[in-house]
């Protein structure tokens, strides 16, 4: 049975790092909190691996936390960990680095089987069927867009509604949109700063500080309240 936790973004207002959602980890993890965590860091270009290790281990402050970069058989750690982390940063690096490193199908084999999953922003990104509603820089050219499909669907972190003052391009729905009418048979899932999808098996609950959006072609914009359950 698949368990994730998908987190659009690392902070919420000025809560600080990761300290919104420390108690949603907390609780989706139980008793594996205690038990090592590998955490995969690639998304963070502008941290070292070892500085992202510590900053994530320091504001969870969980000394399990093992990042993945540490380790010579990366296959065999990943099948031997009850508890998957991501961190954010830039999707597609993270993803040319997951493919690159052959990491792809290990962890979905991995959540499938029932290791717990969650990631925050790029983290959360890829768990969806591919990156292509990331809001990041095409910096490097990844395998493929296709990424975790833990949730089957389109997402798009750190949803911002409308247009910023004096800002001339386009808004997020106009993004969402124009993938829409390249990929019509797709749904997106807009997550704004502060909410969580967390899924257990086929079931999704709407977790956070505000609603979603559901995006579909040619269909008026669905919200998504906090504590909604719907199925996948």
């Amino acid at each position: 049975m698949k368990n994730a936790l998908l987190i659009s973004a690392s902070s919420y207002k000025d809560t600080g790092y990761l300290r919104h959602c420390e108690g949603w980890i907390k609780e989706f993890l139980g008793s594996d909190a205690d038990e090592e965590i590998l955490f995969i860091p690639y998304a963070g270009v502008r941290r070292t691996n070892d500085e992202y290790e510590q900053k994530v281990i320091e504001c969870l402050n969980n000394k399990n936390i093992k990042s993945i970069h540490r380790y010579e058989d990366k296959i065999s750690a990943i099948k031997n960990v009850k508890s998957i982390a991501v961190g954010g940063g830039n999707t597609f690096m993270l993803l040319h680095m997951l493919y690159k490193l052959n990491l792809i199908e290990p962890i979905k084999e991995a959540v499938t089987n029932g290791t717990k999953y969650f990631g925050w922003s790029a983290g959360a990104n890829i768990a969806g069927k591919t990156m292509m509603t990331t809001n990041d820089m095409p910096i490097i050219m990844p395998k493929s867009f296709d990424s975790l499909n833990i949730f089957p669907y389109q997402i798009n972190p750190h949803f911002i509604s409308g247009k910023l003052a004096g800002h001339n391009g386009e808004s997020r729905e106009e993004r969402l949109e124009e993938f829409l009418i390249a990929n019509p048979k797709d749904t997106i899932y807009a997550l704004p700063e502060g909410t969580a999808l967390v899924i257990r098996g086929n079931e999704v609950e709407v977790i956070g500080h505000s609603d979603i959006l559901k995006l579909e072609y040619k269909k008026e914009i669905e919200k998504i309240a906090i504590k909604t359950k719907f199925k996948i």
